[in-house]
């Protein structure tokens, strides 16, 4: 093999991992789909970590690990009350994570899988649901910024 054909080997092999990267990163971008685990439906800090934490983040900051994935930032949830005149939009917040509303980080009606897997979770019980989302909501309202 001449140095002629091994520069040719080199910089083809170097043009194809060039155009791999990002397909590659953008790969690791997706969100890992995993069973919903159950929660206690009294403990709000226990199911936001479970279920929300992983785009909003620990802090509520909209910095979880799956965050870079979404379409749209992950909506920074310490800030609700301040962005609605200081009061917490508590009924708004309640209906994003108990129906079907559409929230474009998400590309379609997915953020509120919550609302639909709260449902099956407490197969059909409503009371149970709405006891899951109240104790949710009052755990994003403590977040609150100050």
């Amino acid at each position: 093999m001449t140095i002629r054909s091994l520069v040719a080997v080199f910089v083809a092999v170097f043009l194809v991992l060039m155009l791999a990267a990002p397909l590659m990163e953008a790969q690791q971008k997706g969100i890992k789909q995993v069973p919903m685990s159950r929660t206690d439906r009294t403990d709000g800090a226990a199911m936001y970590k479970a279920y929300c934490a992983s785009c909003h983040g620990m802090d509520g900051k909209g910095n979880g690990p799956a965050a870079p994935a979404l379409k749209e930032p992950a909506t920074d949830l310490t800030i609700l009350s301040k962005n609605n005149g200081g009061t917490f939009p508590e009924m708004q917040v309640s209906y994003v994570i108990g129906m079907d509303t559409s929230v474009a980080a998400h590309g379609s009606k997915d953020m509120p899988v919550w609302g639909v897997l709260l449902r099956e979770m407490e197969r059909g019980q409503k009371g149970f649901q709405q006891l899951r989302v109240y104790n949710l909501v009052k755990h994003i309202e403590s977040m609150q910024q100050k």
